[in-house]
């Protein structure tokens, strides 16, 4: 039993600290839109036809969908074959964790920044907004794709029972 919970809490920690990773990454790769500060404290969209909200979600479901794959197969590999079902509720357990993380710290990182820029720029400064995530139905990427693989793993890979054997012979 003792084994069990060390794989649940294997599977949980790894997740999480992929999700810290996840973040960053997504922080470093997604667009950002173009602001022009207005008047104190506010500003506006320099194009309002910006297509960045949008490829922030979308790179934010690629990222979500490659930790899925990776938290399934290693989590598989390394855990649920020896763990069973205990491990597989840690990395959907993980998954979701990771998730969550992955968008607290892909919205927190420059945070600091854009709210500097915006409480002590001149009317006119040109910055870039702040990250955050418009689609929050891409938080299912991560543990959908983890599900997805396990469930492939452990009921993909079990043979067909030959015609003989089912007939008793």
């Amino acid at each position: 039993m003792n084994g069990r919970l060390a794989a649940f809490a294997a599977a949980l920690a790894g997740s999480a600290v992929l999700g810290v990773a996840a973040g960053l990454i997504w922080a470093a790769l997604a667009p950002r839109a173009l602001l022009q500060e207005v008047g104190h404290g506010e500003a506006q969209l320099v194009n309002a036809e910006s297509s960045a909200f949008i490829l922030a979600d979308a790179w934010f479901c690629l990222i979500a969908a490659l930790g899925g794959v990776v938290t399934g197969v290693l989590g598989y590999r390394l855990l649920v074959r020896r763990a069973g079902w205990i491990a597989t509720a840690g990395l959907v357990l993980g998954a979701v964790v990771a998730s969550l993380l992955a968008l607290w710290t892909g919205e927190n990182i420059g945070l600091g920044t854009y709210h500097h820029l915006l409480a002590t720029s001149p009317d006119g400064t040109l910055f870039r907004a702040s990250l955050s995530l418009g689609a929050k139905s891409a938080l299912v990427f991560w543990p959908g794709v983890t599900s997805l693989i396990v469930l492939l793993a452990e009921y993909g890979g079990r043979r067909p029972a030959t015609p003989d054997v089912e007939m008793g012979i």
